[in-house]
């Protein structure tokens, strides 16, 4: 199966999971560029604002189209309990219609609700699973062990 991971990160811990998706899916890789300035505390209190407000931003153009895959895994990090507004503007210049999508998610704490905040940007792909990471560096072994299971599901 045909497979891209596309994915936003601030920080480097979803970039560090969506390296490792990659290459357990032996997937092409494409990184969404925020052209808004995110770095310092600056950058990380826009970040929550624009997601409280369900914001988009202005993102670098992708190179990969995505309708040459069968499976488009796409990566965030959690911000005010939903998506970057890197991936809701991604997710909003795409069509997913009848699209397979995996979503995984990276974040320092409680979740709530950013999956299904992110499944409502796509209302019509179809969802082949979820991934949910807490302080996904902190322990890399296990973060790799519960990718590569999570990737042996995505691959059935």
């Amino acid at each position: 199966m045909k497979t891209i991971v596309v994915f936003y990160s601030r920080t480097g811990n979803t970039k560090f999971v969506a390296e490792q998706i990659a290459s357990e899916l032996g997937a092409e890789i494409e990184e969404v560029v925020d052209l808004k300035n995110r770095e310092g505390k600056m950058g990380w209190l826009s970040a929550g604002r624009d997601a409280t407000g369900n914001k988009e931003t202005q993102i670098g153009e992708t190179e990969k189209n995505l309708d040459t895959y069968e499976l488009v895994v796409v990566g965030t990090p959690v911000w005010a309990w939903g998506p970057s507004a890197a991936i809701r503007t991604f997710l909003s210049k795409h069509s997913f219609a009848g699209k397979k999508v995996a979503l995984f998610f990276t974040m320092d704490g409680n979740p709530r609700g950013a999956a299904d905040k992110t499944k409502k940007l796509i209302p019509n792909a179809v969802l082949s699973g979820e991934l949910l990471l807490t302080k996904p560096t902190a322990d890399k072994e296990a973060t790799k062990a519960k990718i590569t299971e999570w990737c042996a599901k995505l691959k059935d």
